[in-house]
C-alpha cells in the first residue's frame, strides 16, 4: 500500500497525450491542437465597412454640404471591388469590403439621400468605420497555441484561420466494466431479489466523457471468471484505458483484478492509504492501461475524480494538473479528527466557506449528489472548528 501522492505521481507519469491525428474541424470542438494553428491569410482580407453607411474620399467632403453622386452599392462577400471615382460615393454595408480609394465611412444616420445622390449636411466626425485589411491578424500569424482546448471562444479563431481540418490529440478510449452479481439495469432492481441498480459505471462513464474520453464500452458483469476474463480481453482489444469498478477488495468473489491475469497483467500500484478509496489500483496489459476503482458509490467517484479524471485529461493532451487545483477555504461548521489515512470528506460550498455533508459512508449515494467539493485532510490531523481552513477540489 502506497500513499496517495506515490500513487497519483505514477497516475499522472502515465498521463502522456496520445498520437495526434487529423480531424475535420466540423469534429474538433472539445479536442486539444497537437500543434500550433496558424492563419492561411489575413483578416479581413481587404478593408470593410463597420457601419451600414456610404463610402467615400475625405477629400470630397473638405466643403459642407456636399452632394455626391452614387457610384456604386456593395453588400458583404463582394468580390471584384471597384475604384471609387473622385467625387462620388458608395453604399456600403456592415462587412462590406470599402473600395479602393474610399478613406472613409460615414454613417447613413448622418447623410440624406436625394434619388441616386447622397447629401452630407454636416461633420460626420472623426471616426472613420473601417476596419483596414490585416488588422485582426496576418496570414501565417499563430493564432492557437499547441495545447488549447478547443472551446466554443476558440472555435471561432480556429475556423477564421481557413482552415478544413486541424490535428489533435486523439481521444483515449475508454472502456466501463462494472463487476457484480447483485448489479442490474436501472428500472430492474425492484423487480429482482437481492439486486440494486448500478449507479456507479454510467457516472464513472460520464466524468470520464467529461475530462476528454471517448467512451467504446460499458457493461455491467457478474461475478463469473469466464464471463470477467472474455469481457477483459474484450476491453482490452477495444480501448487504450479499461476502468473496473468493484471487486477490488479481498472477498471471494473480488475478480477485478484476476480478469486480467492471463494478459500478463503488471500492477503499477495495488492499495492506496486513503479514505475512501483504499482498493484502488493502477495496471496495464497488453499495452493497455487498468484503473479499478471501488465498487461503492462515493468510493468510486471520491477515486475517479482523483485518479481517472486527471489520467484521461493526459491522455487527452490536456493539462491534468488543472484538475488537481486546490484551494483554501473557511469551514462553515465544526470537523472531526482524522484516523490513520488521508481522508477525502464530500462538502459543499456554501456563502463563507464549505460545510462538511453529514453523510459521509462511502455507500451515500443521496449525499453523493449534494456534494461539489472533497475536503483534504492529512492523517492524524486534529479536529477543526468554524473559521479555521481545509484545502478543498471541485467535485
Amino acid at each position: 500500500m502506497i500513499d496517495f501522492e506515490s500513487a497519483l505521481a505514477l497516475v499522472l507519469a502515465e498521463a502522456r497525450p496520445l498520437e495526434p491525428e487529423t480531424v475535420p474541424i466540423d469534429a474538433v470542438a472539445g479536442r486539444v491542437l497537437a500543434e500550433d494553428l496558424t492563419a492561411r491569410g489575413d483578416a479581413p482580407q481587404t478593408a470593410v465597412s463597420t457601419m451600414d453607411g456610404y463610402a467615400v474620399r475625405e477629400v470630397d467632403l473638405a466643403t459642407l454640404p456636399a452632394r455626391l453622386p452614387l457610384a456604386t452599392v456593395i453588400f458583404p462577400g463582394h468580390g471584384d471591388l471597384p475604384v471609387l471615382p473622385p467625387g462620388t460615393c458608395a453604399r456600403v454595408f456592415t462587412g462590406a469590403p470599402v473600395p479602393e480609394g474610399a478613406d472613409r465611412v460615414v454613417a447613413q444616420e448622418c447623410v440624406d439621400r436625394d434619388g441616386h445622390h447622397a447629401l452630407f449636411g454636416s461633420d460626420p466626425g472623426p471616426a472613420r468605420f473601417i476596419r483596414a485589411a490585416g488588422s485582426d491578424f496576418r496570414a501565417g500569424e499563430t493564432l492557437l497555441t499547441a495545447g488549447t482546448v478547443l472551446g466554443y471562444r476558440a472555435m471561432v479563431a480556429a475556423a477564421a484561420a481557413d482552415v478544413a481540418s486541424l490535428q489533435v490529440h486523439r481521444r483515449p478510449r475508454v472502456a466501463v466494466l462494472g463487476t457484480g452479481d447483485e448489479l442490474v439495469e436501472p428500472g430492474q432492481a425492484l423487480e429482482t431479489p437481492g439486486a440494486i441498480p448500478d449507479s456507479v459505471t454510467r457516472a464513472i462513464a460520464a466524468l470520464a466523457r467529461e475530462s476528454g474520453a471517448e467512451i467504446v464500452s460499458r457493461r455491467g458483469l457478474g461475478d463469473t471468471p469466464a464471463v470477467l476474463e472474455a469481457a477483459a480481453g474484450d476491453a482490452l482489444d477495444e480501448a487504450d484505458l479499461v476502468v473496473v469498478t468493484g471487486g477490488a477488495s479481498v472477498g471471494e468473489r473480488d475478480f477485478a483484478r484476476a480478469m486480467f491475469e492471463r494478459f500478463d497483467l503488471d500492477l503499477i500500484f495495488s492499495k492506496v492509504a486513503m479514505k475512501p478509496g483504499k482498493p484502488v489500483w493502477l495496471g496495464r496489459a497488453r499495452g493497455r492501461l487498468i484503473l479499478g476503482l471501488p465498487g461503492n458509490p462515493g468510493s468510486a467517484m471520491v477515486t475517479g475524480r482523483l485518479f481517472l479524471a486527471p489520467l484521461v485529461a493526459g491522455l487527452a493532451g490536456r493539462d491534468p494538473a488543472a484538475l488537481l487545483d486546490w484551494r483554501d477555504l473557511p469551514l462553515t461548521g465544526p470537523m472531526p479528527p482524522c484516523g490513520d489515512r488521508e481522508t477525502f470528506e464530500r462538502g459543499r460550498r456554501i456563502e463563507g466557506g464549505v460545510a462538511i455533508l453529514a453523510a459521509r459512508e462511502s455507500g451515500d449515494q443521496k449525499a453523493l449528489a449534494a456534494a461539489d467539493v472533497l475536503i483534504r485532510r492529512s492523517p492524524g490531523a486534529p479536529a477543526l472548528e468554524a473559521g479555521q481552513t481545509v484545502s478543498i477540489l471541485p467535485f
